[in-house]
């Protein structure tokens, strides 16, 4: 990805737009075909002389034109001709876009191939969900896999989408009307570098394109934010649920050798606040004085490199975690019991409405067990037996068999066949 955003990589692809654009009207026969050997043959740049002009010129591109040039001799005349700046830096942007999303891409499906195989793993393996951070209903661990293999499922296909609208270019000249080019020009340009052309531009490919990416790219880090947080919280001492790897010689702690610390996980969220704060950016860079101005180019020079490097390596980083996550089944279990049956009490709620019994009636009598376990006076299957409407209404074996607590593995299955995950554990 840092090679993708080089200062020598950003040269090399304003090259090939200059050089499509070329061979385009070489092929109409508007350039010699000798000049155009010669200037392929004699073209050079490095950064370091296009440097050393900026220095004086104080415009990037005229600088990396002046030295093509210095290179080419008479036949550099037909370089440039009929262009803008933007048109060089906007269709060479884009070439760079589609190669780093390439790499992102590619990211998430390696992402997406871990949290399959560990959805599969964990599927039947039970443990307490949460909500509000509260022990609620029992299921599995492999379902908070499955939730996120389905999400980052849904960020490859917002990333292609956003991918396809960034995959255009422009040679339309200095406001956009093809003042001294034309639209057949643009197409054939284009088509030599894979890239469609913008329908519509002003001097610069307008910026809700770019805006789009780093929306997905924060969209993409806040569910990675989310996978991190959520084991954050299961390598909690009071959990201890599940650990992100941890090296051999690894220190917790300055001060504490005990220490196991999510670091990994925190660094992860902190990085997530990133590419938040690049979308606003982009957000930011939609708006340009009429036709253009640059003031979107500055920022752009920053957050678009920074955006998906930082993702490239977040998504490394989680697929590393995940594949290295050491999980306690056993502490799942303890955990699953330290409410002491509670958790069953919507099913003994339902089956109360099912004998007959209004829903607030239900209600009152197992919120009053509840309330006996949680004063210490014994577990919930005791406490809903001494209730005689209860026993009553349901019998002794039914209570019973309604609060053994166990996941409902039938309904998890159709779920992941749902998903489109098979029984084959990969």
């Amino acid at each position: 990805m840092a090679a993708i955003w080089s200062e020598r990589a950003r040269f090399e692809a304003w090259w090939r737009v200059e050089l499509a654009i070329l061979e385009a009207q070489a092929a109409r026969g508007e350039i010699p075909a000798a000049d155009l050997e010669e200037i392929r043959t004699r073209a050079k740049y490095s950064p370091e002389e296009i440097a050393r002009v900026e220095e004086v010129v104080q415009h990037d591109v005229v600088a990396f034109l002046t030295v093509i040039s210095e290179h080419v001799g008479p036949a550099s005349r037909h370089i440039h001709r009929g262009l803008t700046s933007s048109d060089v830096l906007d269709t060479a942007l884009a070439l760079q876009l589609c190669q780093a999303v390439a790499l992102l891409q590619a990211d998430l499906g390696a992402l997406r191939r871990a949290l399959r195989g560990r959805a599969l793993e964990f599927r039947d393996t039970p443990c307490i969900a949460r909500t509000h951070g509260v022990h609620a209903e029992v299921t599995t661990f492999g379902m908070r896999w499955l939730v996120w293999y389905e999400e980052i499922g849904r960020h490859e296909e917002r990333l292609a989408a956003a991918r396809e609208r960034l995959a255009v270019g422009k040679c339309s000249g200095a406001v956009g009307v093809f003042a001294h080019t034309d639209l057949a020009l643009e197409e054939a340009m284009c088509a030599r570098l894979g890239l469609t052309p913008a329908k519509v531009t002003t001097q610069v490919i307008q910026r809700d394109r770019h805006a789009e990416l780093l929306l997905v790219l924060a969209l993409i880090g806040a569910s990675v934010e989310k996978v991190a947080t959520e084991i954050r919280h299961l390598q909690r001492t009071e959990v201890a649920e599940a650990f992100e790897p941890f090296g051999k010689g690894q220190k917790g702690s300055s001060a504490m050798p005990h220490k196991r610390n999510p670091i990994l996980c925190e660094r992860l969220c902190g990085m997530a606040r990133l590419l938040r704060g690049y979308a606003v950016v982009g957000l930011e860079n939609v708006a340009l004085w009429h036709e253009r101005d640059i003031s979107h180019s500055s920022a752009e020079r920053v957050i678009l490199p920074d955006a998906t490097l930082a993702l490239d390596y977040m998504l490394h980083l989680l697929t590393r975690i995940l594949s290295g996550l050491e999980v306690d089944t056993t502490r799942m279990q303890q955990n699953l019991e330290i409410t002491e049956g509670l958790i069953a009490s919507e099913a003994l709620l339902l089956a109360l409405t099912d004998a007959g019994w209004t829903r607030e009636r239900a209600y009152e009598h197992v919120q009053k067990a509840a309330w006996c376990v949680r004063q210490g006076q014994g577990d919930f299957k005791k406490a809903a037996l001494k209730d005689a409407e209860i026993v009553d209404s349901l019998g002794e074996e039914r209570v019973a068999a309604l609060l053994d607590v166990r996941p409902p593995l039938k309904r998890i299955h159709r779920i992941y066949e749902r998903a489109g995950l098979t029984d084959e554990i990969s």
